[in-house]
């Protein structure tokens, strides 16, 4: 496993958080929070326990530690940190590769689309 550190600027708020996911050798990952946010930072302190990267990339929303740790300290659902924290301990766990991920707002819907777009019906 490996560990990974990411930075997420959660955007008009202006709150930066540090997520830093670490194998701790048992196949569980250990996740510690620094950041500007006092909601985070209230996250923190309960998010204490090494986390399986299995159980939380296959969980389903309502099943997943992080997002149940999440209700009721987290009060902007558009908040990107929990997501954040989903992927550090994905690439941790060795579930996933270090790629950035993006939101990114168009004025021109042409201006960022660079292949078609697949609607399901």
């Amino acid at each position: 496993m490996s560990d990974c550190k990411v930075c997420v600027d959660a955007g008009v708020c202006k709150m930066k958080t540090i997520i830093t996911a670490k194998d701790n050798g048992m196949g569980m990952v250990d996740v510690t929070l620094e950041s500007d946010c006092p909601n985070i930072l209230r996250l923190s302190w309960v998010l204490t326990e090494p986390l399986s990267p299995y159980g939380e990339v296959e969980a389903e929303f309502s099943e997943s530690t992080v997002y149940k740790l999440c209700e009721g300290r987290i009060p902007h659902t558009a908040c990107p940190v929990p997501s954040a924290i989903v992927k550090a301990i994905e690439v941790a766990g060795d579930l996933g590769l270090k790629r950035d991920v993006s939101i990114t707002f168009l004025e021109d819907e042409r201006a960022f689309r660079t292949e078609p777009i697949i609607t399901m019906y």
